[in-house]
């Protein structure tokens, strides 16, 4: 029963109906059995029976001496007679089944009827400060599908955490140093005859990452003749003549080296560029940067710290580890034996920096594929190890990696879904679509509202999955007008606007009594839980949340539509009651897809 209870108690239907009803039901014991209750347990009432919420009765048959139905009849009959909340009650063995008012349900609108942001909450001098990292490329390639579900993961999750009141402080980690970017400069030294993007008129990083792809044909070619010689196939992968320039040149860039930091200044901001305008055509955006080519050195001096409190140690080779073997992990490697730095390094120079540059923070998320779960654990805990007590509250939001139909991308191999080219994929798709629905001519930017329905279902397909889950990334059923797509709930919203067009003053006198239809019971209960969602997709970080209760939401809105007349409603209170009821759901809709980055246009 206990493990049940917690089940019911988790679920947010209940939360504002049980809250009034716990005080009347406490009240109807008191001087019915003369017993204070401090439990009462609801949950929302199972379909095939008639109510709206339940009231649990065998919880309290252990302090009130008689049977469950005796319990039952007395607080149903005292709830109907004394509360205007209770309309109807029936009796299922020990489940006592309520059904609210339409008085509830009219005051419960009227009492949102203004808030525009019903639902969010705003910050105030107690809120926390929470840093989101998400994104985090390599300047060695462009961005790609993977990519694509990181920044929308991140940023939805930031949107999500300052709905619920939070200061979000949204950022990334530029991995702009290392022995990959080395790879893609040493090709461009072999290989690029100093050209530059404007000769290929291409962006920078898809230059750049041309040049990553080279690389790795040239030391592949060049492995497998070692390998052809006679060499062991670690050996020649470790003597690869185009390995051993990147490796150089990686010493040469942590010496200083003039030519080499030129070359590397150069082939970063041509990268650099090209990200500003993959993002901006995501419509994600940071509060701050972070560069691992300033952070690393820091993790060298926080690497030289554990070696003084004896938490790291050297190896005869002269490489830096942390055993941590004690606490169900492994032996890791922190520095090379040449002295360069690895991931890691600069992962625990840019934790502290951040947590130097601010304070106050509360928690810091690290949106990162779930390829990595390892990677922050033994972050998070070496962190921890060097007693830094902030350490604690590092958050790692794991997520499924994003395949193709054809298989996993290998960035290696240049076999990748470009960001760019799926998005501008994605527009296109919304504009031939759009051409078989909708009126265009109603419409005075075509190229905004392709795009918003474009980037709407590529952001709804990736973010209505549960973050942990892996992704088999289909573009076409992400346009689906029927279905569970970005596209069905942008219709739903034109609709509600569509409606409104026309009805924009609404006369509603709430203390007029109306009659409240199901379908319109059944929105209502929706809207009465969105606050909760909002908090659990919050607590959770999972966009997955919003996304399926917005759909939800619409599919009931449509029901109520398709079923219920609303303009030519004679009723003009009750026309009026439905108009207000649909401008909220509008409301609903418009605010739950920011918070997953979804522009929802007024016509279609």
């Amino acid at each position: 029963m206990l493990a049940i209870i917690i089940v019911y108690l988790s679920l947010p239907f209940i939360t504002k109906m049980e809250n009034q009803l716990k005080n009347i039901v406490k009240t109807i014991i008191k001087k019915k059995y003369k017993i204070l209750i401090d439990n009462l347990y609801f949950q929302p009432t199972r379909k095939e029976f008639e109510g709206d919420i339940t009231l649990l009765l065998f919880p309290l048959l252990k302090n009130i001496k008689t049977d469950p139905e005796n319990l039952g009849k007395t607080i149903g009959l005292n709830l109907k007679d004394k509360s205007d909340m209770v309309e109807e009650f029936n009796l299922v063995k020990g489940f006592l089944n309520l059904t609210i008012s339409n008085s509830f349900y009219v005051s419960f609108l009227n009492s949102i009827a203004k808030n525009k942001k019903y639902g969010h909450l705003k910050p105030n001098k107690n809120s926390k400060t929470i840093i989101v990292e998400y994104s985090s490329p390599n300047t060695n390639k462009p961005l790609h599908l993977g990519h694509i579900r990181n920044n929308l993961l991140g940023y939805s999750v930031s949107k999500i955490l300052e709905a619920n009141g939070n200061n979000v402080i949204k950022t990334q980690i530029i991995n702009d140093r290392g022995i990959h970017i080395c790879k893609s400069m040493v090709a461009w030294k072999l290989f690029g005859k100093n050209s530059n993007p404007s000769d290929l008129n291409i962006k920078g990083d898809q230059f750049v990452g041309k040049f990553y792809v080279l690389y790795n044909e040239q030391y592949n070619n060049e492995v497998s003749k070692l390998v052809a010689s006679g060499m062991s196939e670690i050996d020649a992968k470790n003597q690869a003549p185009i390995y051993l320039k990147a490796k150089e040149l990686l010493k040469k860039w942590e010496l200083n080296d003039r030519d080499t930091k030129k070359l590397w200044s150069k082939m970063n901001k041509w990268v650099y560029e090209g990200f500003e305008m993959t993002y901006k055509k995501l419509g994600v955006d940071f509060n701050t940067i972070y560069y691992e080519s300033d952070t690393y050195l820091l993790g060298k001096k926080i690497i030289e710290e554990g070696i003084k409190k004896k938490v790291f140690y050297y190896k005869k080779d002269g490489s830096v580890w942390v055993d941590l073997s004690s606490e169900g992990l492994d032996e890791k490697l922190l520095l090379r034996s040449d002295g360069t730095s690895i991931y890691i390094t600069q992962d625990l120079g840019t934790a502290y920096q951040r947590i130097k540059d601010n304070p106050k923070i509360s928690s810091m998320v690290y949106t990162v594929g779930n390829e990595q779960d390892y990677h922050f654990k033994v972050l998070f805990l070496i962190l921890k190890k060097l007693g830094y007590d902030w350490a604690k509250n590092l958050y790692h939001l794991s997520y499924g990696m994003v395949d193709l139909p054809s298989g996993k991308m290998k960035s290696r191999e240049g076999a990748v879904v470009d960001a760019d080219d799926l998005i501008e994929t994605m527009v296109k798709s919304a504009e031939e679509i759009s051409n078989d629905h909708g009126k265009k001519n109603e419409v005075d930017d075509l190229k905004k509202l392709y795009n918003d329905i474009g980037l709407g279902a590529l952001k709804y397909f990736i973010l209505k999955v549960d973050p942990k889950k892996r992704i088999l990334f289909n573009p076409k059923s992400s346009f689906d007008f029927n279905g569970n797509t970005g596209p069905f709930i942008q219709y739903a919203y034109a609709r509600i606007q569509s409606i409104l067009r026309e009805n924009r003053n609404i006369q509603w006198d709430s203390k007029k009594t109306i009659k409240i239809f199901s379908k319109e019971k059944e929105i209502l209960k929706q809207i009465l839980i969105y606050p909760e969602v909002v908090k659990n997709a919050g607590d959770l970080y999972s966009p997955s949340l919003i996304a399926n209760y917005t759909y939800d939401l619409v599919k009931l809105f449509n029901s109520f539509y398709q079923n219920i007349n609303i303009l030519g409603e004679k009723d003009t209170n009750l026309r009026s009651f439905r108009l207000l009821l649909s401008k909220k759901v509008g409301e609903i809709i418009y605010n739950s897809s920011l918070l997953l980055g979804i522009n929802v246009p007024d016509r279609m």
